[in-house]
């Protein structure tokens, strides 16, 4: 208790000194009487801000409030179908859908004197994007054939094939965002320290585990905002951010996504959000480390976690159990196959039938996340009973990160939300052309390559029956092949002082984080 009283009064001593910072930077100018929101999530830095390259948890809210994209999910909506008009006011597709047309707003302008946004700044955008040295979602990209300016405000778009899922490409989430080609080729690399968009909300600074900060954008399109900025503290501690959201020290705050907690802080009168998407998580079984190459082996550990009994833990309100390779609720998701059955005493004996009568160790780097390690004990406890040992390697979650991907990892525990439909979930966790370590590496931690073909396949079939049908049996091999064990959705647990309106309804966001917007405001003044 002492700790947390401590790291509550640090956290108020670092507020006040910003506050007084920002103060004496101003006072040879108009004084800024908006309030400024206060966000903290469960992040203790910052890795990067440029949107091409930002898939952290922290990263991705405070990406979102600098950038726009050609379309946008609605505020407080990850619902595809709800897609409407951002940078682009409006758009035409061919009949047979592959070719695209956009029409680009007038008068729209960059953060920080970079000008106005025209055509050329969307195809530098999406060519950036579709490169895999400056992009980490370039795979979604290979879509697209062509990009082309036919003039100051209009984009044309060329498929290689029709695609359920292109209107994503173009949102405002991962690599749909629209950047300035002036500030980029000017910046280079240092793009991610200080990146330029066109949203509601500036970058300003960053101190480096301690906050970003953001300034409103007055010549924002869709109006002023409400805010004088955002400031993201970073708070790790789940007990300190609790206390500072309780003391009115911060104004949102990331919270546990587990059930007792939310269930406890409901009963004391906390403003709980809980929001789509669920991230998906999913244990996978790296074959490159033996003996887990042997199918038996990936089988036994199937079989020895019970699913059901983390779901429990996890809780009613925040989790929603697996029954697919694919998340559920995305288009193409299927169940056919089913989850895996718990049964330890056929997991000893599939160990015993692999050569293993006696068990086996494994090894497993974990993050100490609240919403990581905690599963990893009880998958930890479940696979002991089958005899295998997991030998887990407790680290920081940007260490956990870089050590998944340098494949050092025999299980990787791994939680995600992506554009809803099957065929981008497969091909970033179960087509071999994502393996870790292969040149065009996404995520598939596993080196799952069973389902290549049907994957592939449906990456290009305009037939939407015929796709349909292939994402299912790539979900059917990908189960019997035992290449991962799927868990649960997780979905996102937010706190918000009763200070806050957001202004409009939340039910989702696929930036992991309730957005702040040009009508957000705050009852209470804070400089």
């Amino acid at each position: 208790m002492k700790q947390t009283i401590l790291a509550a009064k640090a956290i108020a001593l670092a507020l006040l000194l910003g506050t007084l910072s920002v103060a004496a930077r101003s006072a040879a100018s108009p004084v800024d009487v908006r309030p400024l929101m206060i966000i903290s999530a469960s992040s203790a830095d910052v890795a990067t801000l440029d949107p091409d390259r930002a898939t952290n948890f922290g990263d991705l809210g405070v990406v979102s409030e600098i950038f726009n994209g050609l379309v946008r999910f609605a505020p407080g909506s990850a619902d595809p179908k709800l897609v409407e008009p951002d940078l682009a006011t409006t758009w035409q597709a061919s009949a047979d859908k592959t070719v695209w047309t956009f029409q680009l707003r007038k008068g729209v302008q960059f953060h920080g004197n970079y000008g106005e946004m025209k055509a050329d700044d969307v195809v530098y955008s999406v060519r950036r994007a579709a490169d895999p040295k400056r992009s980490s979602f370039a795979g979604d990209f290979a879509v697209i054939d062509k990009v082309e300016a036919l003039d100051d405000y209009t984009v044309r778009f060329t498929l290689k094939h029709p695609s359920a899922a292109f209107l994503g490409l173009v949102a405002n989430y991962h690599g749909g965002s629209v950047i300035s080609k002036a500030a980029a080729e000017k910046l280079g690399k240092k793009f991610g320290q200080a990146p330029i968009g066109t949203g509601p909300f500036a970058f300003s600074s960053l101190v480096t585990q301690q906050y970003v900060k953001l300034v409103a954008n007055d010549a924002y399109f869709r109006g002023a905002p409400k805010l004088s900025g955002i400031m993201y503290r970073m708070i790790l501690s789940d007990s300190a951010r609790e206390l500072a959201v309780t003391t009115n020290e911060i104004d949102l705050m990331g919270a546990k996504r587990e059930q007792r907690w939310v269930e406890r802080a409901r009963s004391r009168g906390m403003n709980v959000d809980i929001m789509d998407p669920a991230e998906f998580r999913t244990i996978f079984i790296n074959r490159n480390i033996k003996p887990l190459d042997n199918l038996k082996v990936r089988q036994a550990i199937a079989a020895a976690i019970d699913v059901d009994e983390i779901v429990r833990y996890a809780g009613k309100d925040v989790a929603d159990k697996g029954c697919s390779a694919v998340p559920n609720g995305y288009l193409g998701a299927d169940c056919s196959s089913g989850g895996y059955t718990y049964d330890p005493a056929r997991a000893k004996q599939l160990l015993a039938e692999a050569g293993f009568p006696n068990g086996l160790t494994l090894h497993s780097v974990v993050s100490n996340v609240s919403a990581q390690q905690p599963i990893m004990e009880i998958i930890q406890a479940q696979l002991a009973r089958a005899g295998i040992k997991l030998d887990m390697e407790v680290v920081d979650h940007a260490t956990y990160q870089a050590k998944s991907r340098k494949d050092e990892s025999a299980l990787v525990f791994y939680g995600a939300a992506r554009f809803p439909t099957a065929g981008n979930w497969l091909r970033e966790f179960y087509d071999s052309a994502a393996s870790i370590g292969a040149p065009g590496a996404m995520s598939n931690f596993g080196h799952c390559s069973a389902a290549d073909r049907e994957i592939r396949a449906a990456a290009v079939e305009p037939d939407a029956q015929r796709q349909l049908d292939l994402w299912k049996q790539a979900q059917q091999k990908i189960h019997n092949d035992v290449c991962a064990v799927p868990l649960f959705g997780l979905k996102q647990v937010w706190v918000q002082s009763n200070s806050v309106n957001l202004g409009y309804q939340l039910k989702g966001a696929l930036s992991l984080q309730p957005p702040v917007t040009e009508l957000t405001t705050l009852s209470r003044n804070k400089p």
